[in-house]
């Protein structure tokens, strides 16, 4: 009898999405649209994402430039960004928001590689829990009768192959990463 992965599949893949969406948040010395994410900005009594705000736009390679839909948000963006604490310099003028990106140090990419790993490091265990949870069905079906012995090692070989080929990713993704930092 086949197990059925799907559900380990999905859950590899919500993991996968997040190391992405981790690793996006790790700022290089490049500007990227991608760490103002997480920003919310006070609009109308309400908190929203500013990308729902407003156009972000890569100015150069260190600055990017913010222009609200409605420039009397310039100052909430402005405000917003700097309580984020994001470690990214801000000015207003009057087309809207600049976003500076400052040089790296040696200090600071280091600092940065090694949350990186933590990221993954983070992932990896996440993955080995539910690998744990497959692997307790995948036994818990041998012992009930619904499967088996053979069939019970080889799902469990097809289960740490996805499992390998996740942690083979994760491992691709820091290797950019840190190259990225590096720089």
């Amino acid at each position: 009898m086949a197990y059925d992965f799907k559900p380990f599949d999905t859950r590899i893949k919500e993991i996968s999405e997040h190391v992405q969406l981790e690793m996006a948040g790790i700022r290089t010395g490049r500007a990227a649209p991608t760490i103002l994410d997480g920003v919310q900005v006070e609009s109308y009594g309400t908190r929203m994402p500013i990308n729902q705000v407003a156009n972000i736009s890569i100015e150069d390679a260190r600055t990017l430039r913010i222009t609200p839909w409605d420039a009397s948000q310039a100052k909430e963006i402005e405000k917003a960004i700097v309580q984020a604490n994001l470690g990214i310099s801000v000015g207003a003028d009057e087309k809207g928001v600049r976003v500076f990106f400052p040089e790296l140090t040696s200090e600071r990419r280091t600092t940065l590689v090694k949350l990186a790993k933590e990221r993954i490091e983070e992932s990896k265990t996440s993955l080995r829990v539910a690998r744990d949870e497959v692997w307790s069905d995948i036994q818990k079906k041998e012992r009930d009768g619904e499967m088996p012995e053979d069939d019970k090692f080889r799902n469990k070989d097809e289960m740490q192959k996805k499992v390998d080929a996740a942690n083979k990713a994760f491992d691709e993704v820091l290797a950019r990463k840190e190259k990225e930092i590096s720089g």
